[in-house]
């Protein structure tokens, strides 16, 4: 199973052992408030769950969650998840990170190498991603690593009670490659 370094972080599949870490970190509102699909309170023991699930995804070949460790601490920071769409030739990315680790770079350096792993091994034609339009740092991470705009969803996600806009971007396999 993969396991990438980049300058600051290793990114390993998710493993059991990082369960207490993730219910810690993910356990936030403001990561749950800009995030589609992360509870909160994030539901006590469920993370182990998620990484038996993750783990069988990965298994299968169906998708991949990475841990996103950094280097010198070793320190538990979050996840980058990639779920491919095989028919389509295509991967959908999401993510998160813990709070104190915000606005340094972090994610952006972990998908730039996540969506370098789908385009030069797995091959992929497309890499896609989508944040809620009040998450202004996950969207600038998608266009960080060359992600392109491809269109807003207004009102396309109920989250709590309310219907949030939801902005998509993608990089094609030609277009990273030019990039490269």
């Amino acid at each position: 199973m993969p396991v990438f370094h980049t300058e600051r972080l290793t990114l390993r599949l998710l493993e059991v052992g990082d369960s207490e870490a993730l219910e810690l970190l993910i356990n936030d509102h403001d990561i749950a408030r800009t995030t589609l699909n992360i509870p909160y309170p994030y539901p006590k023991g469920s993370a182990e769950a998620f990484i038996h699930r993750r783990t069988e995804a990965a298994q299968n070949g169906d998708g991949f969650s990475f841990a996103i460790i950094h280097k010198e601490s070793n320190e538990f920071m979050g996840s980058i998840g990639m779920q491919l769409d095989k028919k389509n030739n295509r991967a959908e990315l999401g993510y998160w990170l813990g709070k104190r680790f915000w606005n340094q770079g972090y994610v952006t350096e972990g998908v730039k190498r996540i969506a370098q792993y789908g385009f030069e091994e797995l091959k992929l034609n497309k890499i896609h991603a989508a944040a809620m339009t009040k998450n202004p740092a996950s969207s600038n991470v998608m266009k960080k690593i060359g992600m392109q705009y491809e269109g807003t969803f207004r009102q396309h996600f109920l989250k709590w009670d309310v219907y949030e806009d939801i902005s998509y971007y993608g990089i094609l396999r030609e277009d990273y490659l030019t990039d490269s």
